[in-house]
């Protein structure tokens, strides 16, 4: 069984860090484009992150030089570094797996999705 599993999240002040983390279980994460997204209250799911099983990656405008998304495959896990976090992060984040070859961070284009991870930053 496919399944995505999210952790790391939690609270944090502006300007801090946290790593989440995304593990994977029933198929190998290198196969997939995987991707990171995060949905506050009242606003629609949206894209943050993504790398593909090349290692390329993209990043909404709005993390850039912020965050970084790594995948550690030995551990079939891939991660989402935040710094400098700002009270408009906050949101729970999901990590979802795309076909081989999608480069876009368009939910539509994603077909599996973890629980996710709650991201509150507040001081």
């Amino acid at each position: 069984q496919l399944q995505l599993v999210e952790s790391g999240g939690g609270l944090v002040q502006p300007g801090g860090s946290l790593r989440l983390s995304c593990a994977a279980s029933g198929f190998t994460l290198d196969d997939y484009t995987i991707g990171w997204f995060r949905q506050a209250p009242g606003k629609e799911r949206e894209g943050v992150s993504c790398i593909t099983s090349s290692g390329m990656t993209n990043y909404v405008d709005s993390v850039k030089g912020r965050f970084t998304i790594a995948r550690d495959n030995a551990k079939n896990t891939v991660f989402l570094q935040m710094n400098s976090l700002k009270p408009e992060d906050m949101a729970v984040y999901y990590c979802a797996a795309a076909l081989r070859g999608v480069t876009s961070i368009d939910r539509r284009d994603y077909s599996y999705w973890g629980q996710g991870t709650q991201v509150t930053v507040s001081s």
